[in-house]
């Protein structure tokens, strides 16, 4: 039994961070352009003429995911049968930074993107704040995404 967790368990911890990486990132992407969206509905159906950088805020929390994916795709080609604990373990751990930064900074990027569908409704010249106050975010989803992609480098 002991040998049987040695060489399947690493393969499976390694299955299991790149799923984690994949599935987090985008359940917050999921969330955030949800939310985005439902702020973007009630302006567009006002004002037409904004669904365009209306739908641009909403497609901004959407990049976790893109990020979660790419991650997914590096851990996967990491992955051979009878992978060792140590090995797996060192995957599943290079996956969280984008699994847990990118679940939440999609959320949090989501809110923003909804606030800034609020400056667009009220003072449409000034949208461009918006974007900016999202790309913030934005910053520490790509330092989770490179984080995840130098620990993958390194296995």
């Amino acid at each position: 039994m002991e040998n049987i967790i040695q060489t399947m368990g690493g393969t499976a911890l390694a299955m299991m961070g790149a799923a984690l990486a994949a599935a987090l990132a985008c359940i917050g992407s999921a969330k955030g352009t949800g939310i985005t969206g439902e702020a973007g509905a009630g302006l567009v159906s006002e004002d037409p003429s904004k669904s365009g950088k209306v739908m641009i805020l909403q497609v901004i929390p959407g990049t976790q995911g893109l990020y979660g994916f790419v991650i997914f795709f590096l851990a996967f080609q990491k992955i051979v049968p009878n992978m060792d604990l140590y090995t797996g373990a060192r995957v599943l751990f290079a996956c969280l930074p984008i699994a847990l930064g990118g679940w939440i900074s999609a959320i949090a990027q989501g809110k923003v993107a909804a606030a800034s569908v609020n400056i667009l409704a009220k003072k449409p010249d000034d949208w461009s704040k918006g974007m900016i106050m999202c790309i913030v975010v934005e910053f520490y989803a790509i330092l989770c995404l490179l984080a995840s992609f130098l620990m993958l480098s390194g296995i």
